[in-house]
């Protein structure tokens, strides 16, 4: 398995953060997200935190917290050490269950995206406008992205009618 560990910063603080080439997802320090999201003074009163937490959420039947994984980081001592992580879904399902004001614009962005995705499963459409938008952002010149849509819709309207492409 090939890792690559870096470092986030929010607000100043560090989130201890893992790529795994297996996966292909990036894995963050549940203690350090916690740690940030509760304002603890220190990394032991984030474990203490997190102890909590993750007892309440396994008693409450949450498998992220089952789900989640242990990997080695580096620690503040240099040595690295097994630490709790968790992928990007997992980690959104924790910031919900942790009741702080830092959580509450993590948890307005998520619902706000959810909201938009359920539309876009409704509606196909906007799927296809929020394509647009993305693919702009990334720098892509208009004739690409009216290309790359082409032939997206060729191929749903292919898989639609039963043609098999090739």
């Amino acid at each position: 398995m090939t890792q690559k560990q870096s470092l986030q910063i929010f607000e100043d603080r560090k989130i201890r953060t893992v790529w795994d080439d297996e996966q292909g997802k990036w894995y963050f320090s549940i203690v350090d997200t916690v740690e940030t999201l509760t304002e603890q003074k220190d990394h032991q009163g984030a474990r203490n935190y997190w102890k909590v937490l993750k007892s309440r959420l396994k008693k409450e039947g949450n498998e992220t917290v089952t789900n989640c994984n242990r990997l080695k980081l580096q620690a503040e001592d240099g040595k690295m050490r097994l630490t709790d992580v968790a992928d990007t879904e997992q980690l959104f399902r924790l910031i919900q269950s942790i009741p702080s004001p830092k959580a509450e614009p993590f948890k307005q962005w998520m619902a706000h995206v959810a909201s938009v995705r359920i539309d876009q499963l409704q509606d196909p459409e906007l799927s296809i406008e929020q394509a647009m938008v993305d693919y702009k952002r990334l720098g892509y010149s208009d004739a690409w992205i009216n290309q790359r849509l082409k032939a997206l819709r060729y191929a749903r309207n292919s898989l639609m009618s039963g043609n098999v492409l090739v």
